[in-house]
């Protein structure tokens, strides 16, 4: 059983738990939630609009982790892992449908790719995102993966000006193909950043960054889902040393 963990915030005090989302109805929830963040919040366009979920055939290969909020009972943020032996036996990872990626057959050891990850508007704050990644720890070093790697979202309401702005910032931190160098299939249109831009990184992509992931290109455009994708990389072993208790084979 997970850990509860106690988030207070000016509203009350939340007791949230990380659980593996296990079998068709928690399935479903965490379907209902993608669907009311990627179409109520991005206008994405979803084959399953009509059902008020967000499903693809990706989903029966995955591993689903979810938080809960036990006051009310709500799921509250999700995220899917897809190993390896499960892309082996669909041909391909989800990201290879965004990028051609250089050098995934050379890397070393397991490779989990994360997927999907959303969190309900009322609940994005830093609490909610460490029980989230505390349950992925738990799968990282269950299965002794080695990389995780996956897409992180920009949204492109806008035109692509704050996707443009953000890629600037991460291309001179942390931008490395040392290990895999992604190209996209769709690249961004090509933009001019006006000076007094201010970029604001997505929660998601600013907590993956102070994981230690690392970008390994430019973004691809999502035109379904009307966001910029940027492909991360994270090495266990350059784990972030404040986030590696939470990786416990890591540390």
């Amino acid at each position: 059983m997970s850990q509860i963990a106690s988030i207070r915030d000016t509203a009350q005090a939340r007791r949230l738990q990380a659980e593996r989302l296990l079998g068709p109805e928690a399935l479903r929830e965490a379907q209902a939630l993608r669907f009311r963040v990627f179409s109520g919040e991005l206008r994405a366009k979803l084959k399953s609009a009509d059902l008020e979920l967000d499903v693809d055939h990706y989903d029966a290969h995955c591993e689903h982790i979810g938080v809960r909020d036990l006051n009310t009972g709500l799921l509250v943020a999700t995220t899917r892992l897809l190993d390896h032996s499960a892309a082996r036996n669909i041909g391909h990872f989800y990201s290879e449908e965004e990028f051609n990626l250089y050098g995934l057959a050379h890397l070393q050891g397991p490779i989990l790719e994360i997927g999907r990850t959303c969190v309900d508007p009322a609940y994005r704050n830093g609490g909610t995102i460490a029980v989230l990644w505390g349950e992925l720890a738990e799968v990282l070093n269950q299965g002794d993966y080695h990389y995780l790697m996956g897409c992180a979202s920009i949204p492109m309401q806008d035109g692509g000006i704050q996707a443009q702005a953000i890629m600037q910032r991460l291309r001179e931190r942390y931008l490395c193909i040392e290990h895999l160098r992604a190209e996209p299939k769709n690249p961004l249109p090509v933009l001019e950043v006006p000076a007094n831009v201010i970029a604001e990184m997505p929660p998601l992509l600013k907590a993956y960054m102070r994981l230690g992931a690392k970008i390994c290109g430019e973004p691809c455009w999502d035109e379904d889902f009307q966001v910029a994708d940027v492909f991360i990389l994270l090495k266990r072993d350059e784990l972030c040393p404040r986030y590696a208790r939470h990786f416990k084979a890591a540390m």
